[in-house]
């Protein structure tokens, strides 16, 4: 059954263990992940924050929403926002946080639970979006594939195995694929 945006706000804010997505106005709830997609989430995390200025960005894993259109709202594992954008949700315990502007960089991290649907799916409605730079990291295959926004609004890819990634939309922020892997 469709649900309205504002019946899946609701939902969501009162019910945030429950991972909350909508996908063509159906709610689907997130499922449990296992430790290989954990330990990449939080190691992936931890190099952001260590690197970003978190005067200008902030990170979140597997927290807050992306909106495509009032009848799709997605949790990434990980992704970075620019302050800016979360100002007007500052001190607001009525409104669920979501937003809906490209980002500089939104990640996917695969699992046996979730792999086929944030691949047909998540991924293709984040390229809609517009976000600048879209990442699906393989934890068991050890490998990241990356999509960059271009001028023309196709996106490159590119594939990566080990070694060190620099999101361009992230200057000056390299991120160890070894040590994420590790």
């Amino acid at each position: 059954m469709a649900v309205s945006e504002r019946t899946f706000q609701q939902l969501a804010l009162e019910d945030p263990e429950g991972h909350w997505e909508l996908y063509c106005g159906h709610l689907r709830r997130k499922p449990g992940m296992t430790f290989e997609h954990n330990h990449a989430g939080f190691r992936l995390t931890v190099q952001l924050a260590q690197q970003l200025d978190l005067h200008r960005f902030d990170v979140r894993t597997n927290a807050g929403h992306v909106r495509r259109s009032p009848e799709n709202y997605f949790i990434p594992d990980v992704f970075v926002i620019p302050l800016d954008l979360a100002e007007p949700l500052r001190g607001r315990r009525d409104v669920l946080e979501w937003y809906d502007a490209p980002l500089p960089l939104v990640v996917e991290i695969w699992s046996p639970s979730t792999g086929d649907y944030d691949v047909e799916t998540k991924l293709s409605e984040y390229r809609r979006r517009g976000d600048l730079e879209i990442w699906r990291i393989h934890p068991f295959d050890r490998t990241l594939i990356a999509w960059r926004w271009q001028p023309d609004g196709s996106y490159a890819e590119s594939h990566y195995t080990g070694g060190t990634v620099e999101p361009l939309a992230l200057p000056n922020l390299t991120i160890d694929l070894d040590a994420l892997f590790d």
